[in-house]
């Protein structure tokens, strides 16, 4: 008889992650491929070594796709190759994203545009061409999106950002709704204050690093591995009765 561990095992498993070459992107692929699962990277870099040695150490396979999310183009390809590589896929990890700061007042149409594309656009196509993957094979599936602490809130001086997450935050929920009948369970994780490659311009101003930490129960910025356990999670049939809802990975920020 199986026991609850059991249930978060993903033995057999191959889960596709975008934005897989470095930091929350990285650390999530390589808890997928700690709890079993192959993993298919999908990043805009040429390669991704360090993510592929990783998963590689764990036993797991690793298989590379080079895309740019900018634009839906690439995302039919992406798919097709990740079932030439390994014939199914069980898992979406959208983790691919990007944050342009600038006053409001200021803020530019492409500055706007090239943030919603990424971060909102592609999400959803790429949840599209996945979902009808997982239809098609008639196994269900699970896909985890990728969203923020400004799901929840306004922030200042990253207007797309907001809006884009706050975008993810509710198709994530529409998704939901319109997929569980095939077996798909569509929710988010909303990372804190995470010490990534995003944040390298809050964490080298002192005084507004100062005032994030003040702000943060847990005393400290996220680092890529503690969203291990919720992506982990949220992947396996653990979850399967878990569907439209954003978990925040956020040290306590939200409560304070």
């Amino acid at each position: 008889m199986s026991g609850i561990l059991d249930a978060f095992k993903l033995d057999g498993k191959v889960a596709l992650v975008t934005g897989s070459e470095r930091g929350l992107g990285r650390g999530m692929a390589v808890a997928l491929a700690q709890a079993g699962a192959d993993i298919v990277g999908v990043t805009h870099t040429p390669d991704a070594p360090e993510t592929a040695a990783a998963i590689e150490a764990t036993g797991r396979k690793y298989v590379h796709i080079q895309a740019n999310l900018l634009s839906i183009e690439p995302i039919e390809g992406v798919v097709a190759k990740a079932l030439d590589a390994f014939g199914h896929i069980d898992i979406l990890v959208n983790n691919a994203g990007i944050i342009i700061r600038n006053d409001s007042v200021d803020f530019t149409e492409k500055e706007w545009d090239d943030v919603m594309n990424i971060n909102v656009k592609a999400v959803f196509f790429m949840c599209q061409a996945v979902a009808r993957q997982f239809i098609k094979q008639g196994t269900g599936g699970k896909i985890v999106n990728i969203a923020s602490m400004l799901s929840f809130q306004g922030g200042i001086r990253v207007p797309s950002y907001t809006a884009s997450k706050s975008g993810v935050k509710g198709i994530t929920m529409l998704m939901a709704n319109e997929w569980a009948k095939h077996g798909i369970n569509v929710n988010a994780i909303a990372p804190g204050y995470m010490a990534t490659d995003n944040t390298t311009q809050l964490r080298a101003d002192e005084a507004r690093s100062a005032e994030i930490l003040g702000r943060i129960p847990a005393g400290r910025w996220g680092l890529p591995e503690d969203l291990g356990g919720a992506v982990v999670f949220l992947s396996s049939k653990a979850a399967d009765y878990i569907n439209g809802y954003t978990v925040a990975v956020d040290g306590g920020w939200l409560a304070r």
